[in-house]
């Protein structure tokens, strides 16, 4: 097998592709081989060893991947070689080949192509954990989807429409906001006109009638967290997702108190760990969105396993729109 293989988590420049041992999987672990694994933000931080999670040198980065189990350890009863499987396992994606823990697989029905598959699991579990779990929203509400166009914000588009929300996207480009009105965004705000000059606020509060979003689904922090958070309606739920742009935002607690709003913890990850039996009933529901087409990965661009340097490099330019994926 071969795989991108970081000996030194300095950042992208120190990876190496590498010929390595195929691995033989071990008990509850089974051996994929890998068609398609996607960019997320977590691979870069990882490599760069600024991610809370900190492997073992040496480790093959690529966090979510998609492929066909060539192998099965002992214990392994709910899969079969020759399945086709996507994971999110945290590490092993960016390879040929790659052991994961038969527990986090998910098998993938008929016409599941692994290109959608390999950008699925991350985006639309965090996204519905989110939305549907933490922040139980309602049809008829308003939804404030921030970094709308990246891929857990067009996740979150798709399914809050689903959910029959009024969905107000905010992106950083015209581009970026016409791809967020396609899947469905009712309005959107681009950053770059409205938040420079400090017109945020009263354009959010311009698509609200007054009234602001019930819910802000923020995976971007930074800068635009406290206008947007001075912004949210009484009762509103604001959903910390993540820090894409870089400052975790220290946010004036007062306004929870004077909005009667509340500030929402989203760590799907330990979600999965802590309640697995609800986090597979939810990955089924989603499957099942899929296949009615109520829901798709948006794939910004495919590129050879080979070129992840140069993936990753798009990733840092902030140009993405939806998901970048590796493909073998």
């Amino acid at each position: 097998m071969q795989a991108w293989l970081c000996e030194n988590p300095v950042g992208v420049d120190a990876l190496q592709w590498k010929e390595l041992p195929t691995p033989t999987p071990g008990p509850g672990e089974v051996l994929i081989a890998i068609e398609a694994a996607s960019l997320n933000f977590p691979d870069l931080l990882i490599v760069q060893n600024k991610y809370q999670m900190k492997p073992a040198l040496p480790f093959v980065p690529g966090s979510e991947y998609a492929g066909t189990v060539q192998a099965v350890g002992d214990g392994v009863k709910h899969l079969r070689v020759g399945q086709k499987v996507a994971c999110l396992s945290g590490t092993g994606g960016f390879g040929t080949h790659t052991l994961a823990p038969a527990a986090l697989c998910m098998p993938l029905p008929e016409g599941f192509p692994a290109v959608d598959a390999a950008a699925f699991i991350m985006i639309y579990a965090t996204s519905w954990h989110a939305l549907m779990d933490r922040a139980a929203i309602k049809a008829g509400e308003t939804v404030l989807v921030l970094g709308a166009a990246g891929g857990v914000g067009t996740a979150a588009i798709q399914l809050a429409k689903a959910a029959g929300a009024r969905v107000i996207a905010a992106a950083s480009s015209d581009d970026k906001c016409a791809l967020c009105r396609e899947l469905g965004a009712d309005e959107t705000i681009n950053y770059s006109v409205h938040a420079p000059d400090g017109s945020l606020r009263e354009e959010i509060k311009r698509l609200t009638g007054g009234k602001g979003p019930d819910v802000v689904y923020d995976p971007v922090g930074g800068a635009f967290a406290e206008p947007v958070f001075r912004s949210i309606a009484w009762r509103g739920r604001y959903l910390v997702v993540g820090f894409a742009s870089g400052p975790i935002p220290q946010l004036p607690l007062n306004l929870a108190l004077l909005k009667g709003a509340s500030l929402v913890g989203v760590f799907w990850g330990d979600f999965a760990k802590r309640e697995p039996q609800a986090n597979a009933a939810m990955m089924q529901t989603l499957a099942g969105l899929y296949a009615a087409g109520q829901i798709k990965p948006v794939i910004d661009r495919t590129l050879p396993m080979s070129e992840l340097p140069q993936a990753y490099a798009v990733m840092g330019s902030r140009s993405v729109r939806g998901k970048l994926v590796l493909v073998n």
